[in-house]
């Protein structure tokens, strides 16, 4: 069976699976200038086509964390435009949106020595409501199911926040490993991953009690952790190696039960750092920095297909709402890669501003935002022929990103 008919039959197992489950300032002008006449002219000829048509109550924002700045920036996404630029706490790094309420939580580290801190956003007033004190250097969150719990690593402190979202409150710290920077609850909430770097390992914690259930070393530089929809796996990618650690989670009501277990360490590229999970469970895609390729994942069979070249640096991966197409960040470029995976090739390059580090779709899936790290900018991409649109300006060394949609009412 050669590769290409492997590929398709690792493919139909996996879709079976889961179907059933100052200078800058002028610089700013000049840009906001340029933009508003490119917009002008593009919603004059292309929106009727090319853009969904909003009710009167509807709001979409996009969230850029700032890190040199201090700041989000928020871009609304109907008009296409720059809405505010809000200050929050020193060196934001990560952000979440609420899925249950319309508000927006961003990490901000801290300087150096100092303890961090939790910004909360009101979504539909756009401004900062609460900020809630955290420890040293949290880099990363992730938010329950129901909207009233966030988890969130704390690096310099080796632990685990628990906020209580609706009390505005730290409620819990858990002892983590070795410099965590990333704590990934499950679907089910019934098991907590943790990607120790430092610690070159995996810790698996219970979020009720905060007790942990085990540890699995040999993970150079563990940097993220991905767990599928089904609870079942949590995948760990080896920064500072060319692996990715499977892990399987512990499934006390299964016959016969089953324990937190190491499945096997997968070969793909040198320094793997983001892993991108297709929407429908199946395949797993990693970005490998330093070998300039992204390696393919069967998640069910724990096997690696193919890897591609696929940019300069490539640093952080999304996969289309239709599962079709896997669009790749190259940071040390001015480039995002498009890859088909039903063709298992890259069918284009998108050209947007300097080192592209962070993605994020619209709501309809109509636009694609990057952050571009270097430029100090957002581009805009049009899904529809993969093509940018516009670019608008952001702070100094903007890092992440999320989308906010929502109705008032």
């Amino acid at each position: 069976m050669n590769a290409r008919l492997r590929r398709s039959a690792r493919r139909a197992v996996n879709r079976v699976k889961w179907s059933a489950m100052s200078t800058r300032g002028s610089r700013m002008v000049v840009l906001a200038r340029l933009t508003a006449g490119l917009l002008a002219l593009c919603f004059a000829g292309c929106r009727p086509n090319d853009f969904p048509q909003y009710p009167p109550n509807y709001r979409e924002y996009v969230y850029v964390t700032n890190g040199d700045s201090g700041t989000v920036t928020v871009l609304d996404v109907v008009d296409v435009r720059v809405d505010r630029e809000l200050p929050v706490g020193s060196d934001p790094v990560a952000i979440a949106a609420s899925l249950t309420r319309n508000e927006v939580y961003v990490v901000n580290s801290g300087a150096p020595g100092a303890n961090g801190s939790l910004s909360v956003i009101d979504a539909e007033h756009n401004a900062v409501v609460a900020t809630i004190p955290l420890h040293l250097q949290p880099v990363s969150i992730d938010l329950d199911a129901t909207g009233d719990r966030a988890y969130i690593a704390n690096s310099g402190s080796n632990s685990v926040s628990i906020v209580d979202l609706q009390a505005r409150r730290e409620i819990a710290q858990f002892a983590a490993g070795d410099v965590p920077v990333a704590a990934r609850l499950a679907p089910d909430g019934k098991s907590l991953v943790v990607a120790d770097r430092h610690g070159d390992s995996a810790t698996i914690l219970d979020p009720a009690s905060g007790k942990v259930r085990a540890v699995f070393a040999g993970c150079p530089g563990a940097a993220e952790a991905v767990i599928l929809p089904d609870s079942s796996k949590a995948f760990v990618p080896c920064s500072a190696g060319h692996q990715v650690m499977v892990v399987g989670l512990a499934q006390p009501g299964a016959h016969p039960p089953l324990p937190d277990r190491l499945e096997t360490l997968m070969d793909v590229g040198r320094a793997p750092v983001d892993l991108a999970l297709k929407p429908d469970g199946g395949e797993i895609f990693s970005s490998n920095s330093i070998s300039d390729s992204v390696s393919e994942i069967y998640n069910t069979t724990d096997e690696v297909g193919d890897t591609y070249m696929i940019g300069d640096e490539p640093v952080r991966g999304l996969v289309s709402r239709d599962n079709s197409l896997l669009y790749v960040a190259n940071e040390h470029s001015q480039e995002v890669t498009v890859y088909s995976i039903d063709d298992g090739k890259r069918v284009g390059a998108i050209h947007v501003g300097d080192g592209p580090s962070a993605l994020a779709f619209s709501a309809a899936g109509h636009l694609l935002f990057v952050v571009d790290s270097r430029s100090g900018d957002v581009a805009v991409v049009r899904t529809s022929t993969d093509s940018l649109f516009t670019l608008l300006p952001a702070g100094r060394e903007p890092n992440a990103i999320v989308d906010k949609a929502f109705k008032v009412q």
